[in-house]
């Protein structure tokens, strides 16, 4: 099939395909078009999206403004980036659809752009969002800004049978004589189409939009969440046997350790350090053994893959296990008997692992430390004395070999008593860190290497070389400071005037957006994160850099981890809250029991995939509903002054960044003071038309905070300005 094109007669004849044989190649080539798989191009007639510049098969992701844009799941020659669909043809399928998208023309820059002719799959079953009461009748405002459409809600359909609301002290039923101004939760019947509104019902009442846990109900149901665990998977649960089975190493006479944050609920890493006689160091790191009480294929496997992760929000979790698991059973609680998988591993002192073994433990943890114990107890403790010297040892191997440390500020949000936000701090960080980071990536890098040495099938942690074009606009920002990653070839611009086909006109553009030849190194990023250590531009070059990355994902293909400088990498020390470490630990445990692989490569690459997607929305959830209890916690303070930093330019205004609160707000361009500006791309900075003035990324502002929109969750700022003092006149 040349070009990976046939009809449906070319392929009967071909395959000698009749009777009953011909229906069902029929039925399998109607079932593939269904699926996106072939595209009916014409009657009869089909070819392969996977093999096809014309069609192309991916996420709808929508812009509030209306457009969106088709982001392929495999990458279509000659473009650069995601497909653009204008608002007229975005509306005919919602955001997150799997649609099927005909691209009608790609641009000589690579941009291109279609129209959606078939959705796939749709992403929302259901849709959170304010009940509204309108003269014709009810509706639904969906709280996520990227749905377009109300969902209107016919007489009868919208009240549940029980309305359940979450009060401080639990799940609580509530009656509600008026809905108008509630945040419900609906169930689509028919999707909006053609013009036509969508219709629903109301399955679920939250509460009110300030009510006490709603915001974590509505990113819950937002992202679609899995929140509520089957009755099969918690009668599994229950009944899950506590016995220590026998054949298993006993490490119960050693003094094992866990060290976690003050708040942490489930403990899945142990670790133990001594020195040998020969002056190696021995580095013991035990997880909880969660394969052997989750089998494949049950009700509690099935739930965990469905999750694919724990998901943590400032004041509640969501886990990936029930709770008779995640902070019972698997949990290594001081003083108490428990299952482990554990990686013994003899170290030198140049941090190389000079031997390894692999096996089934049972473990007695004899305390819970957490880190700001450990920072105080370090000094005086020799154990723990003893582990910030090898985690040290380690460290120092990585950075040789040029891993990358970014240590950038996380936010840590602070609650009152009644559980209401009271501020937003800078989360502390101290040398206990610093062991378990090392611990727990020696481990996962010698059970990667182990997997990978017997080449059986597995899921591998892979961090994959930055995009070159990224790179190069790091660049451009990086030498306005005097820095400069200094990769070999870089990359050229050509521009030209070529023809804009959506209006007609010229316009002059990038044709060459850089060259693919260039290369870069993480040791150049671990050399530029040297150089601007301790200085005023560190914060927003040290996220620039970050954002120039790809993202690390879960691939059946061991590809290396860039930003680790390591060939081979997995996650392994996490399997109460992550899925893949849960696949990891039932490869290696087939290994240790010398049992053939049970999973093919097309099964870990489903389960990659799989995992890499429930990673990426639970990394979003709890992202959004941090900035929305920024925004929440901002209402109240509109007229105050901060220091900021001016962390973006664009042609619509500056993005800051408050220094002391990690609240992030725009400043319109228009509202600049004392001129007109405009954004100079090339230098991405804005600048006065008259006065030159300059506001460029880095640059310190003190900044007013004008207002606060809860609906689109955006702050906006002014450039505050001493007022000027009059001279008084004299009479």
């Amino acid at each position: 099939m040349p070009h990976a094109k046939a009809s449906f007669k070319n392929l009967v004849r071909e395959l000698g395909a009749h009777g009953a044989q011909r229906d069902l190649l029929e039925d399998a080539l109607y079932r593939m078009a269904a699926a996106g798989e072939l595209v009916e191009y014409r009657s009869g007639h089909f070819v392969a999206s996977s093999h096809s510049r014309e069609f192309v098969v991916g996420r709808l992701s929508v812009h509030r403004d209306g457009y969106g844009f088709v982001i392929p799941l495999q990458r279509i020659e000659g473009v650069q980036g995601d497909i653009f669909i204008p608002a007229a043809n975005a509306s005919q399928a919602m955001h997150g659809d799997r649609v099927l998208a005909h691209v009608k023309w790609i641009g000589p820059d690579g941009k291109a752009e279609g129209e959606i002719v078939r959705i796939l799959s749709r992403a929302h079953a259901t849709v959170v969002g304010e009940f509204r009461v309108r003269r014709r009748g009810n509706w639904v405002k969906p709280h996520d800004d990227r749905i377009q459409n109300w969902i209107f809600i016919p007489d009868g359909m919208e009240r549940p049978a029980k309305a359940k609301t979450l009060d401080r002290v639990g799940v609580v039923e509530r009656e509600y004589d008026d809905l108008d101004g509630l945040i419900v939760n609906v169930e689509i019947l028919e999707f909006p189409a053609n013009g036509e509104d969508g219709v629903g019902r109301v399955v679920e009442i939250l509460g009110a939009p300030d009510d006490f846990g709603v915001d974590v109900e509505v990113m819950i149901r937002k992202h679609h969440l899995p929140h509520q665990f089957p009755e099969d998977v918690i009668e599994e649960a229950g009944n899950v046997s506590r016995a220590i089975p026998p054949g298993r190493e006993d490490f119960r006479d050693l003094p094992i350790i866990t060290i976690d944050g003050e708040t942490a609920r489930d403990f899945d890493d142990a670790v133990y350090v001594e020195q040998l006689p020969n002056g190696n160091w021995q580095l013991d790191v035990h997880i909880a053994d969660v394969s052997h009480y989750v089998k494949p294929g049950s009700a509690i496997d099935r739930e965990a893959l469905r999750r694919g992760t724990s998901v943590y929000f400032p004041d509640r979790a969501v886990p990936m296990l029930p709770h008779e698991l995640s902070t019972d059973i698997c949990s290594l609680r001081p003083d108490e008997d428990r299952l482990v998988m554990s990686a013994l591993m003899e170290i030198d002192n140049a941090g190389d692992i000079v031997a390894q073994s692999f096996c089934r433990g049972v473990i007695r943890s004899s305390a819970r430390k957490t880190y700001t114990q450990v920072a105080v107890e370090v000094e005086t403790d020799e154990r723990l004395g003893k582990m910030r010297e090898l985690a040290l040892i380690l460290n120092r191997k990585r950075v040789k070999r040029g891993s990358i440390d970014f240590d950038l500020p996380e936010p840590l949000i602070e609650f009152d008593a009644n559980g209401f936000m009271v501020g937003v701090t800078r989360a502390p960080r101290n040398i206990a860190h610093r062991i378990i980071e090392e611990f727990m990536l020696a481990a996962n890098e010698a059970v990667a290497a182990h997997i990978a040495n017997a080449g059986t099938p597995c899921v591998y942690r892979i961090h994959e070389t930055p995009d070159i074009k990224k790179v190069h606009d790091f660049e451009e920002i990086a030498s306005q400071f005097g820095y400069t990653l200094a990769f070999a070839q870089l990359p050229v611009k050509k521009f030209g005037m070529v023809n804009n086909r959506r209006d007609g006109r010229k316009e002059r553009r990038d044709l060459v957006m850089a060259d693919e030849r260039a290369t870069v190194t993480s040791r150049q990023y671990q050399k530029l994160i040297g150089k601007i250590e301790g200085t005023p531009e560190e914060r927003i070059l040290s996220f620039l850099m970050l954002r120039s990355l790809k993202q690390a994902r879960y691939s059946h293909e061991n590809q290396g981890h860039f930003a680790l400088a390591a060939d081979t990498y997995t996650h392994f020390t996490s399997p109460i809250r992550r899925y893949p470490d849960l696949m990891v630990h039932r490869v290696l445990g087939r290994l240790i029991d010398g049992e053939a692989p049970e999973w093919t490569e097309e099964q870990m690459e489903e389960i990659g995939t799989d995992t890499s997607f429930t990673e990426r929305r639970a990394a979003e959830a709890e992202r959004e509903l941090v900035e929305w209890k920024k925004v929440k916690f901002m209402i109240e303070r509109v007229g105050e002054e901060f220091d900021a930093m001016i962390i973006s330019a664009t042609k619509f205004g500056l993005f800051v960044e408050l220094e002391q609160l990690f609240v992030e707000g725009l400043i319109p361009i228009d509202n600049l003071p004392g001129d007109r500006y405009r954004f100079m791309d090339t230098a991405r900075k804005v600048i006065g038309e008259r006065t030159r003035r300059e506001f460029k990324i880095g640059e310190r502002l003190r900044v007013v905070l004008e207002r606060v929109d809860s609906n689109a969750k955006t702050l906006q700022f002014g450039v505050w300005e001493a007022p000027v003092k009059k001279k008084s006149k004299r009479r």
